[in-house]
């Protein structure tokens, strides 16, 4: 019998236990929608940055801002998230102000709470399935584990019909176990790395949206006055 044959992955993941097989089928398709997710954030990520970036250098070169409004909501389906949080408190600016024996600091208020409502929404559709993949970096291990101690467990049981353990008859098995944790944390690795990542682009960019809801409320209380 060719050892290096019968201990290559392919051979190892074909001849494992039913059981092993699940488990590794599990971390394999948890690992390819990992990756798809990893994808997706990424650009996710960077549109919205780029986003971010543009439409601040337009907001801070002195145009005007009714021209920023109508551009705004012209073009919603393209516009960034810090283009549709000016937007939400330039309309609600714009519908209060007209109001009469209306406090100008209600005014200010009730923009704010506009860009908030939208900042949220904004940055929750950013965060979405970070979830996943932390629960894949913190699971896939231990899924990976169960997959290898049930491996061994089978491969020793093996072992009670056998008059004579050698490393030949222990090898297969064990190997096998073990392609599970491997397999375990190629899925976790890259999801723990990402989310990571991704938790903090999405961080400095809701603190830009932060910073530009007080900036921007500043500005609407200058021209109430």
């Amino acid at each position: 019998m060719n050892v290096t044959q019968d201990l290559s992955i392919l051979h190892l993941i074909i001849n494992a236990s039913a059981v092993v097989q699940v488990v590794m089928g599990i971390l394999a398709s948890v690992s390819l929608m990992s990756w798809y997710y990893i994808a997706m954030k990424w650009f996710a990520v960077r549109q919205a940055r780029n986003k971010t970036e543009i439409f601040e250098r337009d907001f801070w070169s002195g145009g005007d801002l009714n021209s920023l409004y109508n551009s705004a909501v012209n073009d919603r389906h393209h516009a960034g998230s810090m283009e549709r949080i000016f937007e939400a408190g330039f309309r609600e600016f714009a519908k209060l102000k007209t109001q009469k024996n209306l406090d100008p600091k209600d005014v200010v208020d009730g923009s704010r709470r506009a860009m908030r409502a939208t900042y949220q929404r904004e940055v929750d559709g950013l965060e979405s399935h970070l979830a996943f993949l932390a629960s894949v970096g913190s699971v896939s291990p231990y899924i990976g584990l169960f997959g290898t101690v049930w491996g061994i467990m089978h491969s020793f049981r093996g072992l009670a019909n056998v008059g004579q353990a050698t490393l030949s008859a222990v090898a297969p098995g064990i190997a096998e176990a073990l392609v599970a944790t491997a397999i375990g944390l190629f899925a976790a690795i890259p999801a723990v790395l990402a989310y990571n990542r991704f938790a903090h682009d999405i961080d400095r960019l809701s603190i830009r949206y932060e910073s530009f809801m007080e900036e921007f409320s500043n500005i609407i209380q200058r021209q109430m006055r």
